[in-house]
C-alpha cells in the first residue's frame, strides 16, 4: 500500500521558530561567561556579544573552546537577528572543529532565517550525521527546510524523529497535526 502525505495548511502558514543550540565552554574565564551568558534567557544580548568577543580577542583557549564560543556568539547573534554574522561565527566554528555537530545545527537554522534551504538541508544532514547534542532539534530544522522546498514526506518524516526524539515537544507534535496522510491510488 502507498501512502500519500498531505499538508492541511500552505507552507506559506508555518510559522515554526528554528531551533538553536548552545555548547558548553571549559571553564571560568570569559568563554565560560559567554556560554552562561548565551544559556541564560536573561541577558542583555549587547553585553552577551561583547563578553563573547572579548573572550575570543584576549583570551587564550583551546581550538575546540574556541569554535564553541564562537556558535555560542552565533546564537546569540541570531537571536538579535544578526544572520549574516551568525553565519561567519558558524563557519568559523566549523573551520576549527569540523566535527562540531552544534555548529551545523545552527548554521542550518541561520540558513533557514536566510531563506537559504538547500543549504539549511546540508548543514543539518551534517548535524544529523554527527550526532548532535539536540538531534531533535537538528530534525525539526531540517523538517521547516525540507517542507519549504516542498519536500513534504520528508518534512513529515522529520517532523516524526523529531517528536520520536523528543516525546513532549508540543511544536513538533503542532507541526505534526498539519498533515494528513491518505492512501495513494
Amino acid at each position: 500500500m502507498k501512502l500519500k502525505i498531505m499538508i492541511a495548511a500552505a507552507a506559506s502558514a508555518l510559522a515554526a521558530q528554528a531551533a538553536s543550540a548552545q555548547v558548553f565552554v571549559i571553564g571560568n574565564g570569559l568563554g565560560g561567561e559567554c556560554y552562561q551568558k548565551t544559556k541564560s534567557k536573561f541577558y542583555n544580548s549587547r553585553e552577551a556579544e561583547k563578553v563573547c568577543t572579548r573572550a575570543l580577542t584576549e583570551q587564550a583557549m583551546t581550538r575546540t573552546n574556541r569554535a564553541a564560543t564562537h556558535v555560542n556568539r552565533g546564537v546569540i547573534r541570531m537571536r538579535d537577528g544578526d544572520y549574516d554574522e551568525a553565519l561567519e561565527d558558524y563557519s568559523e566554528a566549523i573551520r576549527l572543529d569540523n566535527d562540531l555537530g552544534a555548529a551545523y545545527l545552527n548554521q542550518g537554522a541561520a540558513f533557514i532565517y536566510v531563506s537559504d534551504f538547500a543549504s539549511a538541508i546540508e548543514s543539518l544532514d551534517r548535524a544529523i550525521e554527527l550526532e548532535s547534542n539536540d538531534l531533535f532539534a537538528a530534525y525539526y530544522n531540517r523538517a521547516i527546510a525540507r517542507e519549504s522546498t516542498d519536500d513534504v514526506a520528508g518534512a513529515y518524516y522529520d517532523f516524526q524523529k523529531s517528536l520520536e526524539l523528543k516525546p513532549d515537544w508540543e511544536l513538533a507534535a503542532q507541526q505534526l497535526d498539519r498533515f494528513r496522510i491518505e492512501e495513494a491510488g
